[in-house]
């Protein structure tokens, strides 16, 4: 084989390991396609949720902040509505009862938006964990045709297998170049996920405090930060 270029070994390849590069390469920008969206969706919530703790800690009102900013602004502005709807709906005959109806009204909300950002991230894992084996299985499988092929020469050399393991190893190489972007873009993904939980988590307790503030003893001072009423 005199030209030696990355395409002729493909062109060569066995149908088999044609088929598993067919394969990898779809599978590897399916994963650059996940990798682009997860990746601008979670730039935008944190942006987003940035913004709202401005607004939040800098407004002297909730219910003039929830006029003012919709449900759909941030996933915090989620979790203020939800938990504003049941703290003025319940009523504060029961202080405890209050509470428990506001958390699981936030923490519906919460596993929602997490269901969101989540979507798609697991088949990352996926790939990043099963393509080396498919590249491995072209790789095997393209060494056996070579070998099966020069079954029945007198003389080997190197000049006549070189080629075929060539081939083979394409299908090898394709694998890691799906896997490695998958497994470094899922660890990077469910990390800030896991950062924008921990943020809510602790917006929901100081959401909270605020809702048992004003249940127990509601203030009278008109500079008070973030007043319910």
């Amino acid at each position: 084989m005199q030209d030696a270029s990355l395409w002729t070994f493909i062109m060569h390849a066995d149908i088999v390991v044609k088929i598993v590069l067919m394969i990898l390469l779809t599978v590897s920008v399916a994963s650059w396609t996940i990798i682009i969206q997860r990746v601008v969706l979670l730039r935008k919530t944190r942006r987003q949720m940035a913004e709202f703790q401005e607004l939040f800690w800098s407004a002297a009102n909730i219910k003039n902040l929830l006029g003012q900013i919709p449900e759909t602004h941030s996933e915090l502005a989620a979790l203020l509505h939800a938990g504003y709807r049941e703290f003025t709906r319940a009523g504060t005959h029961n202080l405890e009862r209050l509470l428990t109806t506001c958390k699981r009204a936030m923490h519906i909300t919460e596993q929602k938006s997490l269901q969101k950002l989540e979507t798609n991230i697991p088949i990352l894992a996926t790939i990043g964990s099963t393509a080396p084996y498919v590249g491995l299985f072209g790789t095997v499988w393209g060494i056996m045709s070579s070998f099966r092929a020069l079954g029945g020469a007198e003389q080997l050399t190197i000049a006549m297998v070189a080629p075929g393991i060539s081939e083979a190893l394409i299908a090898t190489a394709i694998g890691l170049f799906a896997a490695i972007p998958a497994v470094i873009a899922y660890n990077r993904l469910a990390d800030q996920v896991t950062q924008v939980q921990q943020d809510m988590e602790i917006f929901q307790e100081e959401l909270i405090g605020i809702f048992q503030q004003y249940a127990t003893k509601p203030p009278v001072r008109e500079e008070t930060v973030c007043r319910v009423d």
